[in-house]
């Protein structure tokens, strides 16, 4: 990434101070006031509020993106009304020959009607119909899709279900990139300055060709899945590399692991059983992997230096995976942590893990979990639970389950509500400057000698209400000093 111009920014409202702050070499070469610059170009900011560039610490960026070509039925509130969206569609503007049907964002927990192959042959006859959950744990799959991908029919959860979404990204490259672009360029407008992608199995190369060309507009940490850990590892790249000839955009990210399902899919590995499991053989959810082969994927993981983000949503899993990080001193983060017994909470402090949560899951999810996990949701994504016991909090999306929007998931975890009833457990909240700081990324505060990665806001976001922290108007995006975003000043 080339070294951009000097820039001065005026009048900048930083913490409880108007200052002056010059931008050189991609890095914050002084705060003050009356900073002069020759040569520099001058930004009047006017007494905009200026931050450190959000990240968002976990996305599935690709799928995210392919979204954007997608049937929406995410407004749906039953399996026949998403089946009707799918006939509709089918009607109105039907797929090329052989070209399957692809939808996102059904939500079944609540639904009293139990989503069929049967439904989606009556709306989709020959034509390959998938539908992916919300949440990215199932797919519901008509039978010509069934046949197409050599899958089951009806709903294909956990394992089946991932593999059915690896094979529907596998797009032309140029059509998946122009997506990705967009949603970038969308990012960077919402003060978006880094990600850690989750896209399954390893964008490493996919990411390393996309800053080959023009520059690019936030930064990337890259995780890998079990499935090409060999090849990290025989890469020799550890957790934090920078990538060569990606001008310092990427970075090798940790190992994924995924250990159990979701709540919306009731596939969450719990202590105690679903009332209604999607599958009675699992009436306490999933345990994808368990400890026997956790324990050495996380060795041999941090081994070759690369750290590990576990995936587990029950309670049961955290205890797991808690367990795990005992046992193997691996360093990461557990992604998730939405139900935590008691007992659990103290130990990410004491065993060093960070809390990696998605706060607005506590806002889509409410409903859903007060069904599912009814007496238990006092420890649900309870986040100032973790905070109190001296955790490490990382924010983020979860995209596409939530918004790529970092003042989505501020207004979330701050206010816990994201409609006009009332928090929903708001002894959970988290003070705003804490999620602020969980959202700045590894630079940490704007002081000298940071990278430029920062974001101007037309409002102080610690005065903002909830609507207007949730739809915060930001004015620029600096990455490395470089203008990403810019509207208005």
């Amino acid at each position: 990434m080339s070294t951009p111009p000097a820039t001065l920014l005026r009048s900048a409202r930083l913490a409880d101070r108007t200052v002056d702050v010059l931008v050189r070499d991609g890095r914050v070469a002084a705060i003050g006031t009356a900073v002069e610059a020759p040569g520099a170009e001058v930004v009047d900011l006017d007494g905009r509020w200026l931050g450190p560039g959000m990240w968002d610490n976990h996305v599935h960026l690709d799928e995210y993106a392919l979204n954007r070509m997608r049937l929406d039925v995410s407004g749906a509130a039953s399996a026949a009304a998403a089946a009707g969206l799918v006939a509709e569609r089918l009607r109105t503007a039907p797929p090329d020959p052989g070209v399957p049907l692809v939808g996102f964002g059904f939500r079944d927990a609540l639904w009293t009607d139990t989503p069929t192959a049967a439904m989606l042959d009556r709306a989709g006859g020959d034509v390959p119909v998938v539908l992916v959950s919300a949440d990215l744990h199932c797919c519901w799959v008509n039978g010509a899709a069934a046949r197409r991908f050599g899958t089951g029919a009806g709903v294909v959860r956990e394992t089946g279900g991932q593999r059915l979404r690896e094979e529907l990204a596998r797009l032309p490259r140029a059509a998946v990139d122009r997506q990705v672009a967009a949603v970038l360029a969308e990012a960077a407008a919402r003060g978006t300055v880094g990600i850690v992608d989750f896209q399954e199995p390893w964008q490493l190369d996919t990411w390393t060709d996309r800053f080959s060309g023009a520059p690019g507009s936030l930064r990337v940490v890259a995780a890998v899945w079990p499935s090409h850990l060999d090849d990290a590892v025989a890469r020799g790249l550890r957790t934090g590399d920078v990538v060569p000839g990606t001008g310092d955009l990427l970075t090798a990210g940790p190992l994924k692991i995924l250990t159990d399902g979701s709540l919306n899919t009731r596939t969450a590995y719990c202590h105690d059983p679903y009332d209604v499991p999607p599958d009675a053989a699992h009436p306490c959810g999933m345990l994808l992997v368990p400890p026997d082969e956790l324990d050495p994927l996380m060795r041999r993981a941090t081994a070759a230096g690369i750290d590990v983000a576990v995936h587990a949503i029950g309670d049961r899993a955290n205890a797991l995976v808690l367990d795990a990080f005992a046992a193997t001193g691996a360093a990461g983060r557990i992604e998730h942590a939405q139900l935590l017994s008691d007992a659990d909470v103290g130990r990410f402090a004491a065993l060093g893990v960070v809390a990696s949560v998605q706060p607005e899951h506590a806002v889509d999810d409410r409903d859903v979990a007060d069904r599912h996990w009814a007496g238990r949701t006092h420890r649900a994504f309870a986040y100032r639970s973790l905070l109190d016991a001296g955790a490490v909090l990382a924010l983020g999306s979860d995209a596409p389950v939530a918004p790529l929007d970092p003042w989505v998931t501020l207004a979330a975890a701050v206010h816990r509500s994201g409609d006009d009833r009332p928090p929903w457990h708001p002894e959970q909240h988290l003070p705003l400057d804490v999620a602020l700081a969980a959202s700045a990324g590894p630079d940490g505060p704007v002081a000298v000698g940071r990278r430029a990665d920062l974001v101007v806001t037309d409002r102080d976001p610690r005065t903002a209400a909830p609507g207007a922290l949730r739809s915060m108007p930001v004015a620029g995006t600096l990455l490395g000093g470089r203008w990403t975003h810019r509207a208005g000043i």
